[in-house]
């Protein structure tokens, strides 16, 4: 590999580490939405030069995480309410039809890997652990449905959801919810009722919304507030 081709893939690879670092803050609200991203405190903060962060925004860009405000430039996008229940409303479609397929096409396998991280969840609280349990778990099932084209577009669509920041499992209750609401979906998965579970999965998903909103909602008024 010649000088030139050694810089080019160092570069590279130093704006995806970067894009990754800075879409691991959005999801986590470390970045929150309508938060302006500029380039120099970025690079200064993450300790690389502008050209990966420029490249790593240029990403998200294309992710549609986010967007340019006139006389403020690159900021995280902020979704309104329509914009929200729009989200939910395809990730209730796409996850449904996912539980109903992986009714029928998962593994016994699959299915105890599933059990056993839900029970891994119960135990998990309400940290950053139990969110990535979550993601994991939700993640399981669509690779059981074993639908290529679902997956790409359930892609597209958490990306999307990152916006909206740090999961609902922070919060207690909810947290308690969700186990209770994925138990109810895997005993239809073990049974292979299709219909049932992507009932279960379509009132999982509908819970987690109305959980969004109110948390949007009470952010709201905090701001108003200020």
């Amino acid at each position: 590999m010649s000088t030139d081709d050694e810089i080019s893939a160092n570069a590279a690879s130093q704006g995806n580490a970067t894009y990754r670092r800075l879409l691991d803050e959005i999801r986590e609200g470390r970045l929150m939405p309508g938060e302006r991203l500029r380039e120099t405190e970025l690079a200064e903060r993450l300790g690389v030069s502008r050209t990966p962060v420029r490249e790593a925004i240029r990403q998200l860009e294309a992710d549609g995480l986010v967007g340019h405000v006139p006389r403020i430039g690159a900021s995280v996008r902020k979704l309104d309410y329509a914009e929200v229940m729009e989200l939910y409303e395809m990730r209730a479609v796409l996850e449904g039809t996912a539980a109903r397929l992986a009714a029928r096409a998962a593994s016994e396998v699959e299915l105890q890997e599933l059990a056993a991280l839900n029970e891994q969840l119960a135990g998990a609280g309400t940290g950053p652990e139990a969110s990535q349990l979550n993601r994991i778990f939700h993640a399981t099932l669509l690779d059981a449905a074993k639908n290529r084209f679902l997956s790409r577009s359930m892609l597209s669509l958490q990306r999307a959801l990152l916006i909206l920041g740090p999961s609902q499992l922070s919060d207690s209750a909810r947290a308690v919810e969700a186990v209770d609401e994925h138990r109810h979906l895997l005993d239809a998965l073990l049974t292979r009722d299709g219909a049932v579970a992507e009932s279960a999965m379509r009132a999982h998903i509908g819970a987690a919304q109305r959980m969004r909103i109110r948390t949007l909602r009470e952010r709201d008024r905090r701001l108003d507030d200020v």
